[in-house]
């Protein structure tokens, strides 16, 4: 497996996303199909997992997602090479009432509640999951910061977040403080761009959610964009895993975190990593975007 830098750590270039064991999905896996698919994600070479506490089936089982992927590591052998990241700063209340919050109150409880769900003594990835408009966001991030001296979380992650917010959480935190930012990135939303190429510019490892394009999107890529499924036929290889290849191709520091509810799926999707497109075929990627 090629790895790639994301703040402290050196990880896979392919990660796993987490949330379709929990939030998404229906039918949900079973908690023995999750374990199994994030032990085929370990077995391919997979070392980074991403989570987060909202990913649950309802707003009473916050940190549901957490829990599974704990138990996972725990039932696999040897895991201290695996970085773990999760976010936090979206409520969900009775009613399933959706919302932000980003006091440090908050953030120091929902911190807390990981720490719990993951049963670790630090986390080694905090990401802001959303931004709560009416904070101040750099006041928020101090507040990450505060909990990095503190030692309850090693690295500090932005997600959702643009290039203005990008600059304020680099002036809090310092050149080099920011490990990453958590953007949707796909063939169906390529907004992300200049934040994607900001975070190269930096040195900040650009974690792509959905990078295949989401639930109900993923299995159809190669007919919505042709060019991946001609390149894919003319190399053996499934549509999804020039999706990937294309979006690591875009720079050493992005690293797509496809979501995966089967063993099947994320060992497909690993195998991106070895796939080096030519130039010829990223400019037919590229020019069916035009």
């Amino acid at each position: 497996m090629q790895t790639r830098r994301l703040g402290p750590f050196t990880v896979s270039a392919i990660g796993l996303g987490a949330m379709p064991f929990s939030l998404g999905k229906d039918p949900q896996p079973s908690e023995e199909q999750a374990i199994a698919t994030v032990h085929a994600a370990l077995d391919a070479g997979v070392t980074y997992v991403d989570t987060a506490d909202i990913y649950a089936p309802s707003w009473d089982q916050m940190g549901h997602n957490e829990r599974v992927i704990a138990k996972a590591l725990q039932g696999y052998g040897d895991t201290s090479h695996v970085v773990v990241g999760t976010k936090g700063g979206i409520t969900r209340a009775e009613g399933e009432q959706w919302g932000r919050d980003g006091s440090p109150a908050y953030l120091r409880g929902a911190v807390e509640a990981s720490l719990r769900a993951l049963e670790v003594e630090t986390i080694d990835l905090y990401q802001w999951h959303r931004p709560d408009r009416w904070r101040v966001y750099g006041e928020v991030i101090q507040t990450f910061k505060e909990l990095q001296d503190e030692g309850k979380i090693r690295a500090v992650g932005i997600s959702n977040a643009d290039v203005e917010e990008i600059e304020v959480a680099l002036e809090v935190l310092g050149e080099g403080g920011l490990a990453s930012v958590q953007n949707e990135f796909s063939p169906r939303f390529r907004s992300s761009r200049d934040e994607l190429e900001m975070c190269g510019e930096h040195g900040i490892a650009f974690l792509p959610w959905s990078p295949l394009g989401g639930t109900g999107s993923a299995s159809d890529v190669g007919v919505t964009y042709p060019a991946f499924h001609e390149i894919g036929t003319e190399r053996g290889v499934s549509p999804q895993q020039v999706v990937l290849a294309w979006e690591l191709s875009l720079g050493e520091h992005v690293i797509p975190i496809p979501g995966a509810s089967r063993p099947e799926s994320i060992t497909d999707s690993v195998r991106a990593a070895d796939l080096q497109l030519t130039r010829d075929e990223l400019d037919r990627i590229e020019g069916q975007f035009r």
